[in-house]
């Protein structure tokens, strides 16, 4: 890697092996450039104290507060029978509040001797409770006299720079660190070309890195972040840019449908007229199928706008121009419910005929004119392929591919094995694109004899400006108008813990709707059986868990105790992922033919499952699901003419921060608001796929959500860029950074992306 040696330089040489491992154990810095890249959390001023009120537990954290008061006990303990045992108490204030440090032992001696009352310092450690207050044991500390020579010179400047720290390297150990390698910040390159920081009045590479570490003013970390933003959002626009253009560049078998062929015949063929946006979205991908080069294609919809007839007619157009479609969802449930409405939408033009002819000719693809039994006279056969079918269903369904007698394929990842073998792929739909990996949808794509037409589908609302990051090398198309005759969904939140006689009406409403023919489903956060047992031995609990002293809800004990209590009398099942594919079938069959009342079911059912009977939804522990997947579940009501009704129980009390959130979704039915707040809640991890690369977040002071102007100006300034100069071949210091940003796994997932 072509990288500025200064920077490239490892920390061990320059800080020593014991400081460096630590830095590479726990914060994954191993360079100089990495270290100058760790930027401050936030920042303290000299003259103010921070707020000791809003300090969050099991977190290590640093203060700037004064010795209020110090004191040191004696006490009688195991290890200090004659009462020798020794505590020092120090009490900090910062004007907002109080906090209690405790020493112990041999520990006292020190602070009880340099935290006097007045003293200022920096206070680390990790935040507790002992007897119902917040108090730091044996916190690290770093005196502020603001007159000794190093203090000076360390936190020079009114503002003092607090780092992301552990409890094995405080923030002002990070501090020193980097005053050391500062000096080699002069020698950064600068990725941004010339004209653009000039342009934008940006200042320079050197002194930004300065100026984050060091500022004096608060106008200094302005223009810093200011400038640190442009660079994480341009150099990553620039690697999307670079990845769309050789996409351009790639080989594809346009596929235009025949004029009277199987899509027209489908069309004519449809009870309704499409939405506007059905049509304009259409529109899109057929523009986007007809060229020589590979359609990269995201289609956004909320849950019920219609995208799964977006995407069969994509396919068809596909099997008309004599190629394959394949469709990959995440889960078996999900397979078979598209397989069943595909078929069902198809009707007699999805032939499960025999051929009366040898199979298709080389060419021929998916769809063979007339010549078969029972079939219509552009009928084109429909296969599933899943991992739980059985042999010779597989045998079968593996020939059709190969032969090309099948123009459509839905599966799960059992379509990406080896032996899966495509007569002509053309086009690979995928469904829920955020439960696959990367390699997954690459292995699929490698299928076709030429790179296949891509069209990713998701019911995630994305806001613009992650889709511009996350899906950066796909172009968009979202379809936010619902079809009509949909019903509006009510949704309301119930404090179970404060008002327990409104979950008493959430069954009486459940059981109403029951009476008038309707159907109900009641979701839960796990299964309850003993694998997924919170109690457990061995299993760690999650801060929640231990917070509330009860484990999340379970279908099992909900099931059984609604079926003998609130429900009874009434037909309830349950659904969950562990069940074996044929059972969860037979149990989706059941109730979509509304032969059970109510489905007590995990997410399982989040997507995919079309049950326009269901008309109410009782989310149980809602505040243990995210705002997204809420909104996700609750469009499985009103699915048909009656209006749909979502519950959210919760046992959180009314001021907390899970009780705001619940209140968001029942506030709007509006999906990209909704994903905003949970974004911004979340905050965003790594924008180039943590999960993929494991690797630290590329992004340090880009805001996805906050900073949308800057990443849609900086992907425009990318592609005009990328245009004109695809290899970079003037801009060395824009090729660093990219080789920095996209190390072997980054590239590999952005290529696959």
């Amino acid at each position: 890697m072509d990288l500025v040696p200064a920077l490239e330089e490892p920390l061990k040489k320059v800080l020593g092996p014991a400081t460096a491992k630590v830095m590479a154990e726990h914060l994954g810095l191993h360079t100089v450039g990495d270290l100058l890249h760790h930027y401050p959390r936030r920042y303290e001023e000299r003259g103010q104290l921070t707020h000791l009120a809003d300090l969050p537990m099991d977190e290590h954290v640093t203060v700037v507060a004064q010795v209020a008061d110090a004191r040191l006990h004696t006490f009688a303990s195991a290890k200090a029978p004659r009462g020798k045992g020794q505590r020092l108490e120090v009490t900090i204030t910062d004007g907002s509040g109080r906090l209690q440090l405790v020493f112990f032992g041999n520990g006292v001696h020190k602070p009880h001797k340099e935290l006097l009352p007045g003293t200022r310092a920096m206070f680390s450690g990790k935040v507790s409770v002992f007897n119902r207050r917040l108090q730091l044991a044996h916190p690290a500390y770093e005196l502020l006299r603001g007159d000794g020579e190093e203090t000076v010179e360390s936190w020079a400047g009114a503002l003092i720079p607090l780092y992301p720290a552990t409890a094995k390297l405080e923030s002002w150990k990070i501090g020193k660190a980097v005053q050391t390698v500062l000096p080699h910040a002069q020698e950064a390159l600068d990725p941004l070309p010339p004209s653009l920081r000039e342009g934008r009045g940006l200042v320079t590479l050197p002194e930004a890195l300065l100026k984050i570490h060091r500022p004096h003013t608060k106008a200094d970390i302005a223009d810093a972040r200011a400038r640190l933003k442009w660079d994480e959002a341009f150099v990553l626009q620039v690697a999307l840019a670079r990845r769309r253009h050789a996409d351009g560049q790639l080989p594809a078998v346009p596929r235009t449908p025949a004029p009277d062929g199987l899509l027209t015949a489908f069309d004519d063929r449809l009870p309704f007229t499409l939405t506007e946006g059905q049509q304009k979205v259409s529109r899109e991908i057929f523009d986007d199928l007809a060229t020589d080069h590979p359609m990269h294609r995201l289609l956004q919809g909320e849950v019920g706008s219609g995208k799964t007839l977006v995407a069969l007619r994509a396919m068809l157009a596909v099997v008309d121009a004599g190629g394959q479609a394949a469709m990959l969802a995440p889960t078996e449930v999900l397979a078979q419910q598209h397989h069943r409405s595909v078929t069902e939408m198809m009707g007699e033009l999805a032939s499960w005929g025999l051929w009366r002819e040898a199979p298709p000719q080389k060419g021929g693809g998916g769809r063979r004119e007339g010549g078969m039994l029972g079939g219509a006279e552009h009928a084109t056969k429909v296969v599933l392929l899943t991992g739980s079918m059985g042999a010779a269903a597989r045998r079968r369904a593996l020939l059709d591919l190969a032969t090309g007698e099948a123009g459509i394929v839905i599966g799960t990842h059992a379509l990406i094995e080896d032996k899966v073998q495509f007569h002509d792929l053309g086009l690979v739909v995928v469904d829920e694109q955020h439960r696959f990996g990367v390699e997954q949808r690459d292995a699929l794509r490698g299928k076709g004899k030429q790179p296949p037409h891509l069209l990713v589908m998701t019911a995630t609302p994305i806001p613009r400006t992650v889709a511009m990051t996350v899906f950066g090398d796909l172009e968009t198309s979202i379809l936010d108008q619902l079809p009509a005759g949909r019903s509006p969904i009510a949704t309301h939140v119930v404090p179970a813990a404060d008002k327990p006689h409104f979950l008493s009406r959430a069954w009486e409403r459940v059981r109403e709707e029951a009476g008038n023919g309707h159907q109900a489903y009641v979701v839960c956060p796990r299964i309850g059986d003993e694998e997924d047992d919170p109690n457990k031995p061995g299993k760690k609990k999650s801060p929640e868990d231990e917070a509330e002293k009860r484990p999340p809800l379970a279908v099992l004990e909900v099931a059984d105790q609604l079926a003998k209590g609130p429900l009874k009398g009434l037909r309830v099942e349950v659904l969950h992922g562990r069940m074996h594919p044929d059972d969860k079938d037979a149990v989706m069959r059941r109730f979509a033919a509304g032969e059970t009342d109510v489905l007590v079911a995990t997410t399982v059912i989040e997507v995919g499952v079309n049950v326009p009977n269901a008309t109410a939804m009782v989310i149980m522990d809602a505040d243990r699901f995210g705002v997204s997947q809420l909104h996700q579940l609750r469009g499985r009501v009103g699915r048909g003419s009656a209006p749909g009704l979502c519950l959210l129980v919760t046992e959180m009390p009314e001021a907390s921060a899970a009780r705001q959130r619940l209140n968001a979704v029942a506030a709007t039915l509006d999906g990209f608001e909704l994903s905003r707040i949970d974004l911004e809640q979340r905050r965003e991890g790594d924008v180039l796929g943590q999960a993929q690369s494991g690797a630290r977040s590329s992004l340090r002071v880009l805001a996805v959500i906050e900073d949308e102007e800057v990443i849609a100006e900086a992907r425009e300034e990318a592609a005009a860029l990328v245009a004109e100069d695809p290899d970079l071949e003037h801009l060395p210091g824009l090729r660093t950074a990219l080789d920095a940003l996209l190390d072997a796994e980054r590239e590999q997932y952005l290529e696959k992306g």
